[in-house]
């Protein structure tokens, strides 16, 4: 595992079911909520300080994920993307990264053929079981219940930049 980690440059997240618990919440005005955790939103901060990129890779497409994902300072943003290879690639071209150091959490089978390309797989302890054969790593966590944070705090911890990122919160 550590090997897998130690390698990684970008962190690609889905969002329903990954960054939220996969509820899609509509008003009486038709106006869409989802739930985001803001320990899993800390963790995405941390992981950016160290210098880790993250990008998000939705089927969906979601004013509420924009909002999001500007506030976390994650530019590399796809939505509405049923064949999430596509963006992947286009990602990879535009960085210059490959496979081996990219990791992604993904929770339903539209992710497995990310999930089998990159470095590093993981889901959610709610994932879709089909999904769980092609993953490195199962949270202990649910979507949107601390997931992300959880592969956060391991990448952090297994690439050796855990105490610099968090040394300001223990002095």
């Amino acid at each position: 595992m550590k090997e897998r980690l130690s390698n990684i440059k970008l962190l690609i997240l889905d969002v329903d079911g990954v960054m939220t618990d996969g509820r899609i919440i509509f008003d009486s005005n038709g106006v869409e909520s989802k739930f985001f955790n803001v320990k899993d939103g800390h963790g995405i901060k941390m992981v950016q300080r160290a210098g880790i990129d993250v990008g998000i890779i939705s089927g969906r497409e979601s004013q509420v994920v924009v909002n999001r994902a500007a506030e976390l300072g994650i530019a590399c943003l796809y939505q509405k993307c049923l064949d999430k290879l596509t963006p992947y690639a286009k990602i990879l071209a535009e960085t210059g990264l490959d496979d081996s150091q990219v990791a992604f959490v993904g929770d339903d089978i539209i992710d497995i053929p990310i999930m089998r390309r990159v470095g590093f797989a993981a889901a959610p302890a709610d994932a879709v079981p089909d999904v769980l054969p092609h993953v490195h790593f199962v949270t202990r966590n649910r979507g949107g219940w601390g997931a992300v944070r959880e592969v956060c705090d391991l990448l952090l911890k297994e690439q050796g930049a855990w105490e610099t990122v968090t040394a300001r919160y223990y002095s």
